[in-house]
């Protein structure tokens, strides 16, 4: 009995943590935070600047919390797969971490992950991920799974945050689709 006892209240505790990640991200019509983060691009690094990317459209923020762990690289890989339709959109994708640093260059160029068809940001010490409240309550230090999608006034739009990496693409290409686009209301 005590040990049912036992697993009932670690199993209550777990799902209030994994819960309360959810809860913790920006609003919706909030202003986006603007960072500056070292980035890779199918391997090469580059800088990347939220202020210039939004200049070119809307942007998805997606932070995932380490390369090479199995949920990141089922997400990465859907990323992947959907990224000219979000292209057609003018929209761009970045992937934020600040777990495995260290793997985040290979982590961008491999086929089996990023392919090189987007960027992914290093965030150091969790710095962005604290400003967008995006942190993993079950690893300090760490990025949650939680993805923005900022419209180009810098405004944030859409919000979806799940453990679960499966819905993150669907989520942010429907939001980024009924963003009305400058093109789409001059016709």
């Amino acid at each position: 009995m005590k040990s049912l006892l036992k697993f009932a209240a670690v199993a209550l505790v777990g799902t209030v943590t994994l819960a309360s990640s959810a809860f913790a991200a920006l609003k919706e019509g909030t202003q986006a935070p603007d960072f500056t983060a070292p980035a890779y691009l199918a391997g090469q690094p580059f800088t990347f600047n939220l202020a210039d990317a939004l200049k070119k459209g809307p942007v998805v923020v997606y932070f995932f919390p380490a390369p090479h762990t199995s949920g990141c690289n089922v997400e990465a890989h859907l990323f992947s797969q959907a990224i000219d339709q979000f292209k057609a959109e003018h929209a761009t994708v970045i992937g934020v971490t600040a777990g495995n640093l260290d793997q985040l260059a290979a982590f961008s160029k491999e086929a089996d992950h990023c392919s090189g068809k987007f960027p992914v940001a290093a965030d150091e010490g969790a710095k962005i991920a604290k400003q967008y409240d995006a942190l993993l309550l079950m690893k300090p230090g760490w990025s949650d799974r939680t993805s923005y999608v900022i419209a180009p006034s810098g405004k944030i739009t859409h919000v979806y945050s799940s453990l679960s990496p499966t819905k993150h693409v669907e989520e942010t290409l429907n939001a980024v689709k009924a963003l009305e686009q400058p093109d789409s209301a001059a016709k």
